[in-house]
Formats: C-alpha cells, structure tokens, sequence
C-alpha cells in the first residue's frame, strides 16, 4: 500500500466516533478517501474525528443517525452522495454489545442488539448499493467479533448478531461479484478501548489470550481494514480476517 491508494474515493464508516471505528475513518483517510463519519447521537465526538480526517488533506462529513433505522441510513446515503457525489467504501462498524444471563434477557433487549448490529448492516449495504456499483470497484467491510466464532457467556445476542454477520457477508460476496464488490469481514478481538465507567471490559475477555503478547490497538484493526478496501486485496472476497493476536487460536 501506499499513502495514497485510496485517492478519488469515498468512504462511510459507521459507529465512528470513537475507538475502532474513529481508527478505521483515519486510517482511510491516511490512504487518501474521503470520509463520512456516521455516529449514533454523540455529535461532538464524530466532529472530532471530522478534524482529524481533514488535517490529512481529505474532506470528511458527519452525518448522525441510527443505523437500526431504515430512513436515517437512507438520509446518510443520500448526504454522501449529496456532498462527494459516489460512494466506493462502506464500513459497517456500528454495533452495541450488552452482557446479560440469556434467562434474564427479555425480546426488546435481544432485538435492541438485531436492529443495530446485523439489521443495521442490511440497510447500509441496501441504500449504498446502487452507488458501490457504480464504483467499479465496490468495497464493503463489516465488523465482527471474536465472540461469534469461540462463543461467549452472558452475550447470546451479540454472539448471534456477529455469528449473522459472518453469513450475511459469505452471502453477499457472492450475490455481489458481478457487479465488482468484494464483501469481507474484519474480526477484532482483545482489543484495548477506553470504556465508560458503567461498561466494564467483557468478561469473556478474561477467558482468552493472545500469543502475540498484549492487547491490540485499535489501529491493528483499522489496518486490516485499509488493507481490503485497497486495489491490491480485489481478489479477496467472502472472507473473515481475525485481527485478534492469534487469541482465536488459544481458544
């Protein structure tokens, strides 16, 4: 890669306001793309990373909406098209990630989960369609988890959003190959994020280690990312890169 591959393109990133998803928008950014910064509410945050994107020498947009609902996204869509007139690049990284007991879960907290982590996806990738192939070289990136391939107590619905979108994204690199888009996922794990008091670091991270030695950074992460959505990872597609230490490994 260069500093420049991405030059000329747009890039969403959702969820990116902070910690992997901020990550993701500058190292995109780095590479050359312009950036729209989706955030669910904290508009401070994504103008932020708006700031940092442009001291890169790249326009950046901030856009605030819920992915979980179908006309926010389809309002998102429309402000990148609106301002940087394409879209090449979407990163689906807006999710939540709740530890309950399954016995004390109840509907609305396993469909909170659905909505914004895996129906989420469905309609960023539904509204960005028409634009990514126009592109002629379509890229979308979804953000799984470890927890969906070494499973996980107390967090049977983050396990399954992430599990769906390991399928959805095997699904969609064939149902979008002829029109030139690669579909991948990029899997973090062990990953060293600021969390808020009232949110501890996930239990079942205490239950893994990596061989690398240490937590990975967001950056580890984003770099991968970069790396898929680059001209030289066109022939890779369907695939889930485990960015996590080899964690995956001494499950």
């Amino acid at each position: 890669m260069t500093d420049s591959e991405l030059t000329g393109k747009v890039a969403i990133v959702t969820g990116a306001g902070r910690n992997i998803g901020r990550a993701i928008a500058l190292a995109l950014a780095q590479a050359g793309a312009s950036i729209l910064i989706n955030a669910r509410s904290n508009r401070a945050e994504a103008e932020a990373v708006a700031r940092e994107v442009e001291t890169l020498g790249v326009k950046a947009l901030v856009h605030i909406g819920d992915v979980a609902d179908a006309a926010a996204v389809q309002a998102m869509a429309e402000a990148a098209l609106d301002h940087f007139g394409r879209i090449d690049i979407l990163v689906n990284n807006a999710a939540l990630r709740r530890e309950k007991p399954f016995a004390e879960m109840d509907y609305a907290e396993w469909r909170e989960i659905m909505d914004v982590t895996l129906d989420g996806t469905f309609h960023c990738i539904k509204v960005c369609l028409p634009a990514l192939r126009k592109s002629g070289a379509g890229t979308i990136v979804n953000i799984g988890g470890l927890s969906a391939h070494t499973g996980a107590r107390n967090r049977a619905h983050v396990v399954t959003a992430k599990a769906g979108i390991i399928g959805f994204t095997r699904a969609l690199a064939h149902d979008l190959a002829d029109d030139g888009i690669t579909v991948n996922c990029v899997v973090p794990g062990l990953i060293g994020t600021p969390r808020p008091k009232d949110r501890p670091e996930p239990a079942h991270h205490s239950t893994h280690q990596t061989i690398a030695g240490g937590r990975g950074r967001p950056e580890d992460v984003a770099a991968a990312v970069r790396f898929l959505c680059s001209p030289g990872a066109r022939y890779i597609t369907g695939q889930a890169i485990h960015a996590n230490g080899g964690a995956y490994l001494g499950a």
